[in-house]
This record gives structure tokens, sequence and C-alpha cells, in this order.
């Protein structure tokens, strides 16, 4: 049996930008993407601790060092700049396997989006 499992998280990051006029994602500083085990063009979920949205998306590689979250398309109206956001991906393992995997979880500084 095969079961869902959260694979990486970005655990409270400051949306940077909000771009309404790009199609739809969220772009992530590379640091913080390799750090969190995260690759372009993944799903993710996008939790909003200001709101209480939730949503669904793809990941577009940012510039490295930049500390960009920026929210694309339609997410930029589920969001404020500002905002604090929770970033997840998940991975679907062996029954057997979840119960050994660890997610990798990273929690950025929540104004400046560095690696703490």
């Amino acid at each position: 049996m095969m079961i869902e499992v959260l694979k990486s998280k970005i655990h409270c990051a400051c949306v940077t930008e909000a771009n309404l006029n790009y199609i739809g994602s969220i772009t992530i500083d590379e640091d913080l993407m390799d750090a969190a085990n995260m690759v372009a063009g993944e799903k993710v979920h996008i939790a909003d601790n200001n709101n209480g949205e939730r949503f669904e998306t793809y990941i577009i590689k940012g510039e490295r060092g930049s500390g960009k979250i920026c929210l694309n398309g339609a997410a930029a109206r589920k969001v404020q700049l500002g905002d604090i956001i929770i970033i997840m991906s998940y991975a679907l393992l062996d029954f057997e396997e979840a119960k050994n995997f660890k997610p990798t979880i990273i929690f950025p500084d929540s104004t400046t989006n560095k690696i703490i």
C-alpha cells in the first residue's frame, strides 16, 4: 500500500511579492528550495497563517540568495505582502518505508526568508 506523507516544508516564510500578471505558481529563492529538498515544477500546498487560505500550485526557481517568495497569477489574490505562509510538498511512499521516513523541514527568518 502507498500513502502520501509530508516530504518537505518551508515553515513560516514571508510573502515578498504577489504578481497577478504572471502565469500561476510560486517563485521560491533557490537557496530555500535546496535547503527544503524541493525542485522546480514540484507541486506544493500553501497555507497562509494570516488569512487561513490554503491552495496548491507549483514551484518556479527564484534568484538564489534573494529571499524571494512570490505568489503568481491567481494565487496572488490569496495572499498579501508580508503574510506568513507554510509551503509543503508530499511524496508517495510504501507504508513500511513511510514509518521511518523523516521529512525535510526548514525554518527561515520570517522577515528576510534567509535560512537560520
